[in-house]
């Protein structure tokens, strides 16, 4: 033994080559096993395609193939092993298979779970656990439900699909613009969109507006092509933020992409026509006649030709789509390759966006310990855009639409091919055939997203999982509006260059321990901790007075560059504790702590708990046995208390005094901004209390949930305004706070079911009441809405803050001695009269009073399907600062100004109203018929028997509204957080119908 001891010192190759073979025996002497079956409908005894069949508390499992069966090899020593099988929306199954000379058959039926109790979830430890022991609300979207949507992105084709969640599309332009509200907002300054992890990795959804659009900016979720994703889980509450970090604050939303399944190689492909329509056009003056000018005793007019500018600039577009994946693998291989296209035409003629993606995910089992799994994804978009001017600039097609007279003919001269000013000469806009015609704007983003996760179970209860996720995009805009035109700045030309190139890295490793004590007790702890690097790099350049035949920026007589640079680093650790007690009450407690580099060390650092717990008060004996028990079979009870920051709330050096570069004379040197840093600002916290029930009845084909939450908001990050001594204008403080109380129900059915019919149904109920307190000075206005936009002391944020009507104490209008409605002041005269200048107050809300939806699936056969869906809004205002424009004298050119040529108003009513910005606030409720589909499977010997879908929906196809805009679902300033429901010529959004096929082989 000695000798061989010295012999393994001095040749330790050997030692390793022993190893290997004591390796290879001890596999060698592990038998290996064939576990196989078919995995069906209960109901009409279809294969499901994609179960996931388990060994439970193991990593090992695989899943049905495309005709239902399945397979899955194990290397285990003789003896029973539970197994599991679960599939969306169905009830999980438990079964218990005996290993011991040859392969086992396990076919499995499963019923469909109107709950979802069983459903499994990742809640941000990369450790699965089932719905049943989850206290605070979580929803899941799968890939069928977002199938035949005719969307073209993730978040558009989540509305009216998720409870406690106002889904919003604020601009109609190709790439959309979307806005997305867990449970209200939850802060001010910063962005109020949640967190979006996809396959682990954190990625980035800013909405960067590098040339100047008007306020409308791209989601870069529309980077992410929606038949790649398997499912989307939502978590809303505070609790589940404990867990994912302060960037959660306001929600997180998990994404999660199609892996490939073992057995032979699966190809799918799909394509997709559709068409886009303008579905309501603004009412528009008809009238043959003008007034001769704006006098208001000179009653003259001349007669004129109206024309209708939306039919010359608004068209019937078209698009299509078209993607292609391949997957397959064995046991302990998996691979899942896509591929897709895009093209979509807006309504706006010359408008459009494209989309390439490609995307890889591979998952490797090396053996009963270890496996890897990695991704990456690439994607180009690209964007013919037309600004739109409206709330940040003076040009655009639209703003050159409603600033313009329809009595001038918008073409151009059939000589010269100079196109004429249809607006009044002291305030010229662009005419928006030009625009259309003669403006270059577009923009192109290439992004990279990639994950590594290397997962262990160094034993049967121990799993570690370490993810490294990078989300890298580079977006790149120009701008060009040649010289000799109808801008008002402009005329000399001018150009723009602008991009972006952002990074985000996150660097995640948790441990989860699984213990069961006993028959009654179960126990899972899980610690972790991240690494978050969001690195920001943008450069412009903007030229003026251009040569006639350069479109370079580089080429102005005026220059101006930009360079801009930004590092945020963030760090947080968490511990979590979670009971389980017969199967039946779960409790769970939680510690995380985070740090962001974008707080001074004093407050950089901060502590937040979690705390919940679920009761499931139907596994109880009394409950089974009772005559309850059978109206009720599935009662749930759950409960979560939660704090979280929010690190993203100001930028990575708003802290900061950020003095500015100058050259003066040649020289170097600094200018003082006008924002005052303050070292001491810390997170905002978010604190968040949720109680609620799941309840299923009719022997389970009824299905309830519903949750109350108290969502409070402290430390509000506000700029607030300085003593003009002080050398700057405003600060960022630690000031106000914020409040939101909602309710969530959704109410889940199966009306009837038989062999050859199915009719599912699914009702959505959300109301969330919104207050903003202890605002410095009562008021803070948004520079999105032109001002009249507001966070005010005990309303909601973004109330429209503006002049009202004057009236008497009877509420009836006080005219003035002209007979003209007037604004209301702060004060009257001995006559009664207003006087003292305009006192603004809140005339209106955007927040609706409650959002809903009601979503209806049938099932004929095996071959025919419909869903239909409907979304409602109601109570919220929008200003309609269109028709303010539009029905001026000035301009004119909606229905709104006929009565006063035609007699029926006095002449200058409109001039009289148009600083009251009271009359034009609008009821914004509608009801929308938001999707229709309707899909075949064919069957030809041609194709193997195997179906063709053929698909046939439409999307925004009505809107039952009294808005007398285009559509009351709009807003101007894009995603602002703040300024809601602002319409200003925003893009309308379009109706779409489209036809689509899909086929597997």
């Amino acid at each position: 033994m000695k000798k061989l001891l010295q012999t393994l010192r001095k040749r330790p190759k050997l030692l390793v080559v022993l190893a290997i073979m004591c390796c290879q025996i001890a596999v060698a002497q592990t038998p290996r096993y064939t576990i196989k079956g078919v995995i069906t409908d209960a109901r009409n005894k279809e294969p499901l395609i994609g179960a996931a069949v388990r060994l439970t508390g193991t990593n090992q499992g695989t899943s049905t193939d495309v005709n239902g069966p399945y397979t899955l090899n194990v290397e285990l020593s003789q003896g029973t092993y539970p197994i599991s099988v679960s599939y969306a929306g169905y009830k999980s199954v438990a079964r218990t298979i005996s290993l011991n000379q040859g392969p086992v058959v396990l076919d499995v039926e499963l019923s469909e779970d109107a709950l979802n109790l069983d459903e499994v979830v990742v809640t941000g430890t990369t450790v699965a656990t089932s719905k049943r022991q989850l206290g605070n609300a979580i929803s899941t979207v799968s890939a069928k439900e977002l199938e035949g949507s005719a969307a073209t992105s993730i978040d558009q084709a989540l509305a009216g699909k998720v409870s406690g969640a106002q889904i919003s599309q604020n601009s109609g332009n190709p790439a959309g613009g979307i806005s997305v509200r867990l449970r209200g907002n939850s802060t001010i300054s910063g962005s109020s969109d949640p967190l979006y992890i996809i396959d682990g990795v954190i990625i980035n959804n800013s909405s960067a507006e590098l040339v100047d659009l008007g306020g409308y900016s791209q989601n870069r979720l529309v980077d992410i092509n929606p038949a790649d994703i398997d499912r989307i889980e939502i978590i809303k509450g505070a609790a589940g933020a404990a867990i994912y970090g302060s960037r959660a604050s306001n929600g997180v939303v998990q994404i999660f992409t199609k892996k490939g399944k073992s057995g032979a190689p699966v190809i799918n492909v799909s394509t997709q026509f559709r068409s886009n329509s303008l579905r309501k056009k603004l009412e528009f003056n008809e009238y043959p006649f003008r007034f001769t000018n704006t006098i208001a005793s000179d009653l003259s007019q001349v007669p004129v030709t109206r024309y209708d500018l939306q039919e010359q600039i608004f068209e019937t577009a078209y698009g299509s789509e078209t993607n292609v994946s391949v997957s397959g693998g064995s046991d302990n291989s998996q691979f899942f390759v896509s591929a897709g296209y895009l093209g979509n035409d807006g309504i706006i003629k010359n408008t459009d966006f494209k989309r390439t993606t490609t995307r890889m995910r591979f998952d490797q089992r090396f053996n009963n310990v270890f496996k890897l799994s990695t991704g990456i994804s690439y994607s180009r978009s690209t964007s013919s855009e037309l600004p739109n001017g409206g709330i940040n600039s003076a040009w655009g097609a639209l703003t050159g639409f409603i600033f313009g007279n329809n009595f001038i003919n918008p073409q151009p001269d059939a000589t010269t091919g100079v196109y004429p000013s249809l607006a009044p000469s002291f305030l010229l806009r662009t005419n928006p055939l030009e625009a259309i015609n003669r403006f270059d704007f577009d923009q192109q983003t290439n992004r990279f997203i990639g994950d590594v996760t290397l997962s262990a179970e160094p034993t049967k209860n121990l799993s570690i999982n370490y993810t490294l996720g990078f989300d890298n995009a580079t977006q790149l805009a120009t701008a060009f509006i040649p010289i000799g035109n109808t801008t008002p700045e402009n005329t000399t030309g001018y150009a723009r260059k602008a991009d972006r190139i952002s990074l985000l890295l996150n660097n995640d490793l948790n441990l989860a321990y699984r213990a069961k004590v006993g028959s009654w007790l179960e126990s899972t702890t899980s610690l972790g901790g991240t690494l978050q690097t969001e690195r920001i790099n943008s450069n412009s350049i903007t030229g003026r007075q251009l040569s006639p035949v350069s479109q370079s920026a580089s080429s102005g007589a005026a220059i101006v560059t930009g360079d801009a640079q930004s590092t945020l680093n963030i760090q947080g650790f968490y511990v979590q504790q979670t009971f389980g007690f017969a199967n039946k009450l779960y409790l769970t407690g939680a510690i995380r702590r985070d740090g962001s580099s974008s707080f001074g060390e004093a407050n950089r650092w901060q502590t937040y708990p979690k705390l919940s717990g679920s009761y499931i008060l139907s596994e109880e004996n009394f409950w089974k046995n009772s005559s309850i028990g059978s109206i009720i079979p599935s009662l749930k009870i759950r409960a979560s208390y939660g704090q979280s920051g929010n690190l993203t709330a100001i930028g990575a050096y708003d802290r900061f005094s950020n003095y500015v570069n100058v050259s003066l004379a040649g020289l170097p040197g600094l200018s003082a901004p006008s924002q005052f840093g303050n070292p001491d600002v810390k997170p905002e916290r978010q604190t968040e209390k949720e109680v609620g029930l799941d309840a299923s009845f009719l022997n389970d084909r009824l299905g309830l949930e519903i949750s109350v939450y108290d969502k409070a908001v402290q430390d509000l990050l506000l700029p607030v305004t300085l003593r003009p001594s002080s050398g700057y204008l405003t600060q960022f403080q630690n000031i106000g706070n914020m409040t939101n109380k909602g309710l969530e129900i959704m109410l889940r059915g199966v009306p009837v079911q038989s062999s050859n019919f199915k009719w599912n149904s699914t009702l959505i109920f959300s109301k969330v009441k919104n207050r903003v307190t202890d605002v410095p000075g009562g008021v803070v206005t948004f520079p999105g809405g032109f001002g009249q936009v507001a966070a005010v002391n005990g309303f909601a944020l973004g109330a429209f803050y503006a002049t009202a009507f004057a009236r008497d104490a009877s509420g009836n209008l006080l005219l003035n001695t002209a007979g003209f409605p007037q604004p209301e002041q702060r004060s009257r005269n001995t006559a009664g009269q207003p006087t003292g200048g305009n006192k603004p107050r809140v005339i209106g809300d955007p927040n609706p009073d409650w959002t809903g939806s009601f979503t209806n699936e049938f099932s004929i056969g095996n071959s025919l399907s419909l869903r239909m869906q409907w979304d409602a809004s109601y109570g919220n205002d929008v200003f309609n600062f269109t028709r303010r424009v539009g029905d001026r004298d000035f301009y004119g050119g909606l229905k709104g100004y006929e009565p006063e040529l035609r007699g029926e108003v006095k002449k200058g009513t409109s001039a009289a109203v148009f600083g009251i910005m009271e009359n034009w606030i609008e009821d914004g409720s509608y009801l929308k018929f938001r999707e229709l589909s309707a899909t075949y499977d064919v069957r030809l010997k041609a194709l193997n028997n195997r179906p063709l879908r053929v698909t046939v929906s439409g999307r925004n196809l009505l809107s039952i509204d009294k808005y007398k805009g285009w559509d009351p679902e709009t807003n101007a300033a894009g995603q602002s957080t703040a300024v809601r429901g602002f319409d200003f010529v925003e893009v309308p959004i379009p109706r779409t119908i489209a036809v689509g096929l899909n086929y597997t082989f």
